[in-house]
């Protein structure tokens, strides 16, 4: 991480000066707010976590809890959320504390006795080495507490105002168009009842989201009809499989059992069987004792003698998703801004078998964080907006359609199955959907065509930057070029020089820097730092060794903070000791510009001569500052 430009840093460097709305921020909540946020699960907590970087804008998160999350329901982290992660500067960390999964066992009945069952599979978790992050387990509730961490921490300090209920709200005129009645739940507020008014509202308050309903949104699925426990237990147990994830398929149901962090604690997700349509949820009164007697029986000749229970739940298997997840009709998209917002749990429910709600509910409030921020901040129209919905909700349709498949191979019986390796190879071959890499953004404002995909293969337009290795020229470090981007609401344009003295790459470098219609002057505002907005890189096919830094272009040494220090952590070359990036991700020796948005995903790919079209494709998103 970069720190002391503003000057010496003595303590935790993570702590950044307040600004904006984050000075003399109140105890109570205003009575106008820019963004309120309701509900801090997973992708309210990571919006706020983006939004603090944005202080200009005043940002409130309420939650009916008295407090923070104890235990949470939620514990897959996938690869793409470690990237996520790592955005937020605490990858390392959350990482050294969760469990890692590297090995998924296949159990099913053994042919010479049913009764029993054997391993007859064992499969790497990531056999295809999609990401350099591992697929982990880790208490969502720790999850929260890195979030809350890194937006009370950021410039607007933002934390949770606990105990405010949210009752309904109302979508009317004026710069504050949106009223939202409260109610107090714990503390001195308790019993009270509040009207705020906000610019935006943003709805993260679960599958039974009163925000959703206050917008007249309904989630659209079906229910499978079939039950599962699922418990967090410490027991003792002669089932050699208990440290690995398993999958195990019985004559009397399945469990998907997952060890969890702290080397003693899983989770086990226990097959109740099919559920009459008139059951009206009384399989959700079947206690833990039941459930612990039915692992028992799927997992014979094994046993569970379990000694502790942190937590369980019944829940029966769902597959909703709500059509728009703003506040404006279909028809009126494009003619209205949006001004009310639903993520994660509020928009598409699923089972938890596949580890993605916690996961795509993350990745809901990243997509929509910065651009809620550079609306605000006035560097992009309200339009921007429109893209939340029509982005996000395609995703959530491509995962109902996944976890409806793979819910149904979990519970089928195992004379279902053609042969014992059935389920292990579904698992491997859609290895890439549940790590959270198989989303990839249609062509829009903010994501270009695929004309010169070509330029760079191992960069698909729409599809989140694989990072690789590559040597900073400065200090000879080799480092993951992506492990540098933060989740700070910039731009990365990723200049791939061409060959021999680069000079298309400089002549580019030249015009960024000082032509009238270049995107970095025109959409920079005057005074800012020149890297305010655009962060922009190069990385050269040369060594380090064969890089004068002296002769590097000064748009990729910028100067910024208030003594305007050089930053020396923009240039890059190819490090052939641990594999050439232009051959790794398929970059023309010609050289590219990749261009990436602030939440990850690659926006477009064009040479190095593209000027025109550079600028054109952000004037179709921002506003001119100058």
């Amino acid at each position: 991480m970069q720190f002391h430009h503003h000057g010496y840093v003595s303590g935790d460097p993570r702590v950044r000066p307040a600004a904006g709305s984050g000075v003399n921020r109140p105890a109570e909540l205003p009575e106008e707010i820019d963004v309120l946020i309701v509900g801090s699960g997973p992708a309210g907590m990571l919006l706020a976590a983006q939004l603090t970087e944005y202080p200009t804008a005043t940002t409130r998160i309420i939650e009916r809890r008295p407090g923070r999350l104890v235990i949470g329901q939620a514990d897959g982290i996938q690869a793409r959320s470690n990237e996520t992660f790592q955005a937020f500067g605490f990858a390392e960390a959350i990482i050294a504390e969760a469990f890692q999964l590297t090995a998924m066992n296949f159990w099913t009945p053994d042919p010479e006795n049913p009764e029993n069952v054997i391993r007859t599979a064992r499969e790497a978790d990531d056999p295809h080495g999609i990401s350099e992050f591992p697929h982990m387990i880790v208490n969502q509730a720790r999850v929260l507490d890195y979030f809350a961490a890194y937006a009370k921490n950021g410039p607007a300090r933002i934390e949770p105002d606990y105990g405010w209920e949210f009752l309904d709200l109302e979508v009317g005129e004026g710069e504050f168009p949106v009223s939202v009645n409260l109610r107090g739940t714990a503390g001195a507020q308790e019993g009270t009842s509040r009207t705020v008014r906000a610019k935006y509202v943003v709805g993260a308050d679960g599958a039974r989201s009163r925000v959703r309903d206050a917008i007249g949104q309904k989630p659209v699925g079906d229910q499978a009809f079939h039950a599962w426990g699922v418990m967090d237990v410490l027991a003792n147990t002669d089932f050699p499989d208990i440290r690995t994830k398993c999958a195990i398929t019985s004559i009397h149901g399945s469990i998907l059992h997952i060890p969890r962090e702290g080397g003693y604690l899983f989770r086990s997700y226990v097959d109740l069987g099919e559920v009459s349509h008139a059951d009206n949820r009384a399989v959700r009164e079947t206690s833990i004792e039941q459930i612990i007697a039915k692992a028992n029986e799927i997992l014979h000749p094994y046993s569970l003698d379990v000694k502790n229970v942190a937590w369980h739940s019944v829940y029966e298997v769902g597959h909703r998703v709500t059509p728009k997840f703003d506040d404006v009709p279909e028809e009126l998209t494009g003619t209205r801004t949006p001004r009310v917002f639903i993520l994660g749990d509020a928009c598409h429910t699923h089972s938890a078998k596949a580890g993605q709600g916690m996961n795509v509910s993350m990745q809901d409030g990243f997509n929509l964080g910065w651009k809620l921020g550079q609306v605000l901040e006035g560097r992009s129209d309200a339009a921007l907006l429109d893209t939340y919905s029509g982005e996000r909700q395609v995703i959530a349709q491509n995962l109902i359609d996944f976890d409806r498949e793979w819910s149904a191979m979990m519970a089928r019986k195992p004379e279902e199955f053609s042969s014992p390796q059935e389920l292990a190879d579904f698992y491997t071959t859609t290895a890439e959907f549940p790590a959270g890499f198989r989303t990839q953004y249609v062509a829009s404002p903010i994501t270009g065509d695929q004309v010169n995909q070509e330029l760079a293969t191992g960069f698909p337009v729409g599809k989140r930057f694989k990072s690789a290795r590559a040597v900073r020229v400065a200090d000879t470090n080799p480092v993951h070029l992506g492990h540098h981007a933060r989740a700070d609401g910039r731009w990365r344009i990723y200049v791939f020089a061409d060959g021999g003295d680069a000079s298309a790459a400089t002549n580019l470098a030249d015009w960024l820097a000082t032509a009238e219609d270049s995107p970095v002057l025109r959409f920079t505002p005057l005074g800012a730092d020149v890297d305010s907005v655009f962060d922009v890189k190069v990385i050269y096919q040369q060594p380090h060794t064969a890089v004068d830094i002296s002769q590097v272009p000064a748009i990729f040494l910028p100067q910024s903070g208030p003594f305007q220090l050089t930053d020396y952590e923009k240039v890059y070359a190819v490090d052939p000791e641990r594999g050439d990036i232009f051959d790794e991700r398929g970059i023309s020796r010609e050289g590219a510009i990749v261009v990436v948005r602030p939440d990850q995903y690659v926006a477009h790919v064009l040479p190095l001569t593209a000027r025109e079209a550079l600028t054109s494709f952000f004037a179709g998103s921002m506003i001119p500052q100058r």
